[in-house]
Formats: structure tokens, C-alpha cells, sequence
């Protein structure tokens, strides 16, 4: 019998920095236009995050990084989302999943890039 994995209720900032790959100043830049995303305070006033608000960060790392949505556009995306539902049903661990894989793929793409380049030089 395999140990279940304890899911957390609240998270760090720092957790959620590494849990989707961004720096602690993007997300507490994002805090500030993002309505959304607003994590509430522990009692040293330290950010917490739930899991809702790091799927939303997901999301939104998405239509930034990915989709290449402006800050006004992935505003209206995201509302457009949450009103219709969709895609912020998956689950934690499988936005994690297609995060990585974007992350792993943009990586490969730069090596092909760079593989490119220095074998031209050749």
C-alpha cells in the first residue's frame, strides 16, 4: 500500500515559487493586477496561497507566457474562463503536469536553437 500524499492547505510564497517556476517578484507583481489572486496573510503576515490561487497562477502563467495574452487580455481571458467554467477544473497536479511539459518543450526548443547555431559555425 503506497503512502497517500498530504496536500497542504496553505502555501508560501517561496513553495510557490518553485512549485510553477516563477520568481517571487512576478507573483507578487501579478497580486497587484490580478483580482483574482489575492493570497490571504498568515499571522507573521507572510503570504499564503491555497491551491486555487496557484491553479489561477498556472492559468494565468499560460495565457502570459504561452498564449502570449497582454496583462488587459488575459484579465478578460481569465474572467471569460471562470465564467464558462472550463479549464480551471483540472486538477492541481495535472496543471503541474502541462506546466512542466510547456517548460520542458521551450527548453528543448532552445538546445535545437543553440545545436543549430553552433553547427552553422562550424
Amino acid at each position: 500500500m503506497q503512502p497517500q500524499k498530504i496536500k497542504k492547505l496553505y502555501y508560501s510564497i517561496s513553495e510557490v515559487s518553485e512549485i510553477t517556476s516563477l520568481k517571487k517578484y512576478v507573483l507578487r507583481y501579478w497580486e497587484s493586477e490580478f483580482k483574482e489572486l489575492k493570497p490571504g496573510k498568515n499571522r507573521a503576515g507572510n503570504r499564503i496561497y491555497t491551491l486555487e490561487e496557484i491553479k489561477t497562477i498556472f492559468q494565468l502563467k499560460k495565457l502570459l507566457y504561452q498564449e502570449k495574452y497582454t496583462i488587459e487580455g488575459a484579465k478578460n481571458k481569465l474572467k471569460a474562463l471562470k465564467a464558462a467554467d472550463t479549464q480551471l477544473n483540472l486538477s492541481f497536479e495535472d496543471m503541474r503536469r502541462e506546466d512542466t511539459l510547456m517548460e520542458i518543450k521551450r527548453q528543448l526548443i532552445e538546445l535545437q536553437e543553440y545545436i543549430h547555431n553552433n553547427h552553422d559555425k562550424k
